[in-house]
Parts: structure tokens; C-alpha cells; sequence
């Protein structure tokens, strides 16, 4: 824990529900004295039949949309102190991993309004199912 109150891990993809998340992990982090660690997980998708050769930096591009998230949500809280990890795997195989020894894993949970916006997607399920430490789903406001 380096010295600190603990470590708050929260898991990033891009979405406005995870900027939520960073949002409220930072927030987090600045009344109790906790580090932030922001992880965000890539893979390149699997596609049936053929496809032309096309290059794609998938790991740059996921730190561009880590960095994206992160930053407009110190820019909202001024919190400074945000470690930033891009880690190839699914999202869950990764969260869990990275929250081993963490105090709390926030995530984000893209919901879909009404009934369905009242369920948890598959990441927010699995890791609030095995994670070793409290997690917190934040909902999109919108």
C-alpha cells in the first residue's frame, strides 16, 4: 500500500459509465488518502470468416481511451495521484487480478433504462461475485 490509506482499483473501458466510475474512485480516494489504480483490459475481437489484413495498435489505442477516462475526471476532481494500466485479457480475468490486494474495486455498469438498466452487465457480476475485496458498480447518471 506504499504508505497510504489503501488502494482503490477501478476498471475502465471507455464507456461514460466507467468515466463514472473513475469519477467516483477518485473521489473516493481523495477523502480517505487511498491510491488509485485505473485499469483497462483489450482484446482483439474474434470474427468469423475472412477479413483483410488490417494493423491496429489495440493496446495504444486502449491507453488512449484509459488516458481519455482518467483525465477528464482529475480535470472534474483534481485528484492527482492515479497509477494507469492497460493489460490484454478480459475484463474480469483482468479486474480480479489487479483488485487481489486491493481495498475496494469500482467498476462501472452500463445500463440499459428501465428493467434491464436494474441489472448488472457481466464484468460488474463476475467480479462482485469473486472479488477478494469490497467492490462498489456505479450506474451511468444518464
Amino acid at each position: 500500500m506504499r504508505g497510504r490509506a489503501g488502494t482503490i482499483v477501478v476498471g475502465v473501458d471507455g464507456s461514460p459509465g466507467s468515466e463514472g466510475a473513475v469519477r467516483w474512485a477518485v473521489e473516493q480516494a481523495r477523502r480517505t488518502g487511498a491510491h488509485v489504480r485505473a485499469v483497462m483490459a483489450w482484446q482483439i475481437p474474434t470474427t468469423y470468416g475472412w477479413a483483410p489484413v488490417i494493423t491496429v495498435d489495440w493496446s495504444g489505442d486502449a491507453r488512449t481511451a484509459l488516458n481519455s477516462a482518467v483525465d477528464s475526471a482529475l480535470k472534474e476532481t483534481g485528484y492527482l495521484d492515479v497509477d494507469r494500466e492497460v493489460t490484454e485479457g478480459h475484463p474480469a480475468a483482468v479486474l480480479l487480478p489487479a483488485a487481489r490486494d486491493a481495498d475496494l474495486l469500482v467498476v462501472g455498469c452500463r445500463g440499459h433504462g428501465g428493467f434491464t438498466g436494474m441489472l448488472l452487465g457481466s464484468v460488474s457480476q463476475h467480479v462482485v461475485a469473486h472479488a477478494r475485496c469490497p467492490v462498489v458498480v456505479t450506474h451511468d447518471a444518464a
